[in-house]
């Protein structure tokens, strides 16, 4: 299944946590946190602005990026966990 967001929405999808700590302790599944960052799948057109004219988005496809805890809304596509945030959404983007 293909999904194209509209506007300024972007489809990020999670990165991997990791299951052992720096120090080598081992974090059960249920201790573990879902991870703050993720890489883009999919970006939207953009937004109109006033006059009219359609404003691009600052992140591409590809993009390693951060985002809050709370943001966004949990989809599943073809079985995988995905999240479909508004660019606003973004903290930034992971160099």
């Amino acid at each position: 299944m293909k999904v194209r967001p509209l506007q300024d929405r972007v489809l990020v999808k999670r990165v991997e946590s990791l299951t052992r700590s720096a120090g080598g302790i081992i974090i059960p599944d249920t201790a573990q946190e879902k991870p703050l960052e993720g890489i883009v799948i999919a970006v939207g057109p953009g937004k109109y602005n006033d006059n009219g004219e359609r404003v691009a988005l600052d992140v591409a496809q590809g993009n390693h990026v951060l985002f809050g805890k709370y943001a966004g809304t949990e989809i599943k596509i073809d079985g995988e966990e995905h999240m479909i945030l508004k660019e606003s959404d973004i903290l930034g983007i992971l160099d």
